[in-house]
């Protein structure tokens, strides 16, 4: 007889895929500020420097392609929480970054076995 393993909670899920989007940008040079900054605005995911650019990563996950990718999750009323965050996050610094951008990691797959898409400058914060 062949068993399943239990199913893992939505926030264990999303915890695990930031996880390894975190590793997976860090393997590529980035530097990690803060995980899971959250203000009344909203919520950013991560927040890392990639050489002078402070960078605000959104993490998305999906276990299949039926209902779109993770991309197509991030809609317009999302993208505007998002750059209200990173707006608050940024009124906060004695010494503002010389540039920011917006990336967003795409995990596709049950983690740990999944690929992983990094859009980087994936919107900008007129959008």
């Amino acid at each position: 007889m062949h068993t399943h393993p239990p199913p893992i909670d939505p926030q264990a899920r999303g915890r695990l895929a930031e996880r390894l989007a975190r590793r997976y940008l860090e393997a590529r040079g980035m530097v990690l500020e803060t995980c899971n900054y959250r203000c009344r605005l909203g919520e950013i995911d991560l927040i890392m420097r990639h050489g002078r650019c402070l960078v605000f990563v959104e993490v998305r996950q999906r276990r299949n392609h039926r209902f779109g990718g993770a991309a197509e999750s991030i809609d317009a009323r999302k993208r505007r929480k998002l750059i209200a965050a990173a707006r608050h996050y940024l009124l906060r610094l004695r010494h503002p970054p010389q540039a920011a951008r917006f990336d967003v990691v795409l995990l596709e797959g049950e983690p740990p076995h999944c690929s992983i898409h990094w859009l980087q400058n994936a919107f900008e914060a007129s959008d």
